[in-house]
């Protein structure tokens, strides 16, 4: 079953429906473009004329002409009554939304070498309009210019003949009318359209220049009239302003920022700035200045051409090509969210009403999505294409209602919060049991999804395969802002999205349906861990959107660990350039030792998990026949443990000696637990050997003489023991006991996996930033404890990136991880996010400080 990735809520009610108030329709064409002012409606149609639409009426006014090809674009310069269109004829044009005439021809430079003008922005501060061009560049001409200006003053003071309305002129008759003006500096004026290379060649072998002629002389294309030939003063693009390359992709969608004098953000102050989208799939920022744009950010998308932009004040809202709409800070340059509005569908239009998003995609459904980036209604608004704001055959007018007023977070996004919670149901709804063979698929889907998640809070995310019949590890980073001139400190934060089994005996509720009781989540994985994982991601999320995550945050989550964490070790290892440098570990993989003091944990014993099996050189065997004529396995392996002496294997001089301090610590958690100080030194500081299971072939009766044995031990190591040495040490006392057994059946023995132990530093300042800040969130200072388990990737590493490991618990004793009913105190899942977000704005501080 599909599992939906998106994390906005549904939020819809048939009362959030926005009721249709007209339709406009164009007769045999698509609408491509819509502009609007107080008066009219604007729309740019695939036959290469523009509508003109009363408001008041919705009746059709006038219909601009001159393209000779689709109008992709319109743009309106509201101060100056002027509209801007462009087109697939590779000409700008120019309007006055007063008189409904031309005002002039704006040539890109190279002309119809530019080929489509797909996009258009204008600049009220600067009277600059900037073109985004199929041949990748982005053009720019400016109204305040010497020579705009001095062709205006001769355009205005010039004699320009005109046709009488009765006249039916040639082509070459228009052709050949002039402009009469002095001076070079004097516009030409032109017909109404120029020779296309393409479109008016000749055939070859007439070896004849393309030109006007090479058409039909009746009309153009479009079927305009005599007025659309009209001659009108024509403007060029000079050389200089223009940026070849501007992507690497059509130039599909340009945004204007304009920051006048007492903006909130001071840094802003008189900018303008430019944001272009393309399909080389990134967003570009620029800084507008009068001598042309200058790079400043480049925000890479990734999820297909951008073909949509729209900017609410310090925010980018980039559509997808794959149905997502990215979120970009322009303050931090930084990823802040991801909207998936339908997987694989266009974005190709959206809008803002106050903080609401509406969303056109290609199927013709239109999404409206509140500032917390949930869905507050959908609607299908055509059976075609909504490529503008609207496409098929006519214009569809909504009435929609401008959102409720909200209070600010910051100045910035909303929280987040509620996205942990609903984000944690999906989790748990995929049954990703890393164990079982059956649930392969479900582990491979929880990676997907996970990394969706990741990328919809702001981090850019990617999957690093394992190897063959193991899961991928998620790689996600939430970058810090860019706006510090300081170091940024990383932090790796290190989970699993794998599960243990969870049978359904025992279980109050589904096990895999996020179920909430008296203030518990119930459901597998909910302590153990992907709830810690939505609450750091979530903590990450809410400090992006408030501008305050001063360092980057880099998930590394596994699918193995409940299995050994196989292949975790290369798979590090062999992208640990992706990775990046990492300063400090940060794991939320462990339970308090108790209900309600918080916890952090500081150590960890090691683990060898090891299989043993004897067999004989005969089948099962009836024991009344063969009984006491055959060496037994099963008396075999009851003598091996019998002669078990752990002291000859397991190295007791390397452990480390308690210390005063910690006797003191364990008198302190036996009050609190009411457990004897001894029973937790032997759980979290003394080694210890396991017989876990037993294991015989054959019918399993009483009659039985089992051939084969099978068990599984494991052994658990403390500081200062050496791994390797106790690994080689347990083999060969296994062995060397069978040996002396001088038994005829046969041993095998093979360490299933080990782990190293692990003591954290509570010296250094990574552990008092974590400490103050759990103090802090729960008004009390944590107790510091150790664990008798084993996480092998922990130790792992701290040696691979050379920095200190950090444990955050944030479940209770009474999780039940690993068994029935698990769960996870609603409080501890949104005090464990808020612990971690004031731990990396500490750590920032630190950084900003010492910088």
């Amino acid at each position: 079953m599909p599992h939906t990735a998106s994390l906005s809520r549904d939020l819809q009610t048939d009362e959030a429906l926005p009721p249709l108030l007209h339709s406009l329709h164009e007769l045999r064409s698509s609408v491509l473009s819509l502009a609007s002012n107080h008066e009219y409606i604007f729309s740019g149609s695939q036959t290469q004329d523009i509508s003109v639409w009363e408001k008041q009426t919705f009746t059709l006014k006038s219909t601009l002409r001159g393209h000779t090809g689709s109008v992709l674009a319109l743009e309106l310069a509201k101060e100056k009554d002027w509209l801007f269109s462009s087109s697939g004829d590779s000409t700008v044009r120019i309007w006055s939304t007063a008189e409904l005439t031309p005002l002039y021809v704006l040539d890109p430079y190279l002309e119809t070498g530019a080929g489509d003008l797909f996009s258009l922005a204008w600049s009220p501060s600067l009277q600059t309009i900037y073109i985004g061009c199929q041949n990748t560049s982005l053009q720019w001409y400016d109204f305040t210019s010497s020579s705009f200006l001095l062709s205006s003053s001769s355009s205005e003071s010039a004699s320009s003949p005109r046709l009488p309305p009765s006249s039916s002129p040639s082509l070459t008759d228009l052709a050949s009318i002039q402009l009469q003006g002095s001076g070079t500096s004097t516009p030409s004026t032109v017909p109404a359209r120029k020779a296309h290379k393409f479109f008016d060649s000749y055939p070859q072998y007439e070896r004849r220049p393309a030109d006007i002629f090479a058409r039909n002389p009746g009309c153009g294309p479009g079927g305009g009239t005599l007025s659309d030939l009209d001659h009108v003063p024509l403007l060029s693009v000079p050389p200089a302003n223009v940026i070849d390359s501007a992507h690497y992709g059509y130039v599909y969608c340009m945004a204007i920022f304009e920051r006048a004098s007492g903006s909130d953000s001071d840094a802003y102050q008189g900018f303008v700035q430019l944001a272009t989208g393309s399909g080389d799939e990134n967003v570009k920022l620029w800084n507008c200045t009068s001598s042309g744009p200058v790079l400043v950010h480049e925000f890479p998308c990734a999820n297909g051409a951008v073909l949509a932009l729209i900017a609410a004040g310090d925010t980018i809202y980039a559509g997808c090509q794959d149905g997502y709409v990215k979120v970009l800070d322009l303050e931090t340059k930084t990823p802040v969210r991801t909207i998936i509005v339908q997987e694989g569908v266009d974005i190709l239009s959206m809008s803002m009403l106050d903080s609401d998003l509406y969303t056109c995609s290609a199927d013709g459904w239109i999404k409206r999505w509140s500032a917390s980036f949930d869905c507050t209604a959908s609607w299908r608004g055509h059976d075609g294409i909504v490529l503008s704001s609207f496409i098929d055959y006519n214009k569809n007018i909504w009435e929609v209602d401008p959102p409720a007023p909200r209070e600010e977070v910051g100045g910035v996004l909303p929280s987040v919060g509620d996205t942990m919670t609903y984000a944690l149901s999906k989790f748990v709804s995929i049954p990703s049991v890393s164990s079982s063979p059956a649930h392969t698929e479900d582990c491979r889907q929880a990676a997907i999804w996970l990394k969706k998640c990741l990328n919809q809070l702001g981090a850019h995310t990617s999957l690093l395969p394992t190897g063959e019949g193991k899961n991928p590890l998620v790689l996600g980073t939430f970058q810090g802002t860019l706006a510090k001139s300081t170091p940024k400190p990383r932090v790796l934060f290190y989970g699993h999205y794998d599960v243990i089994p969870a049978p359904a005996e025992g279980w109050d509720s589904d096990p895999f349906t996020l179920t909430g009781r008296n203030g518990y989540l119930y459901g597998r994985g909910v302590t153990d861990d992907k709830g810690p994982i939505l609450a750091i991601a979530c903590a990450a999320a809410e400090l992006l959107s408030r501008r305050a995550l001063g360092c980057d945050l880099v998930f590394l989550v596994e699918g193995e660990e409940e299995c050994g964490s196989q292949g975790f070790g290369e798979t590090v290892r062999r992208y640990k350039d992706a990775i990046g440098d990492i300063d400090a570990i940060l794991v939320s993989n462990s339970t308090w030792i108790g209900e309600d003091k918080p916890c952090i944990t500081y150590g960890l014993r090691g683990v060898v998990h090891c299989s043993l099996e004897i067999s004989s050189q005969f089948p099962d065997l009836h024991s009344g026949i063969e009984g006491g004529a055959v060496v037994e396995p099963m008396l075999d392996m009851y003598v091996c443990f019998a002669w078990w002496d752990v002291l000859e294997f397991n190295d007791y001089d390397h452990v480390r000696p308690q210390t005063q301090e910690e006797r003191e610590l364990y008198k302190l958690l036996a009050e609190v637990t009411q457990r004897p100080a001894a029973s937790l030194s032997s759980r979290w500081r003394e080694p210890s050997l396991t017989l876990h299971t037993i294991e015989i072939s054959g019918p399993k009766n009483a009659t039985v003489i089992p051939g084969l044995v099978k068990s599984q031990v494991s052994v658990r190591i403390v500081p200062d023991q050496d791994l390797d040495t106790i690994v080689k040490a347990l083999v060969a006392h296994l062995e060397s006991s069978f040996e002396g057994m001088q038994s005829p059946n046969k041993l095998k023995v093979k360490v299933e996996h080990s782990a190293d132990w692990w003591l954290g530093n509570l010296d250094d300042h990574w552990f008092k930033a974590l400490e103050s800040a759990v103090q802090d969130v729960w008004d009390i200072a944590p107790l510091r404890i150790r664990e008798g388990g084993s996480i092998p990737s922990v130790p792992f590493l701290e040696k691979e990136f050379g920095c200190h490991a950090l444990h955050l618990p944030m479940g209770q004793s009474s999780d039940q991880a690993h068994l029935s009913n698990e769960r996870i105190s609603l409080e501890n899942l949104h005090k464990g996010k808020a612990v971690v977000e004031k731990f990396l704005l500490n750590i920032a501080e630190k950084f900003s400080l010492n910088g």
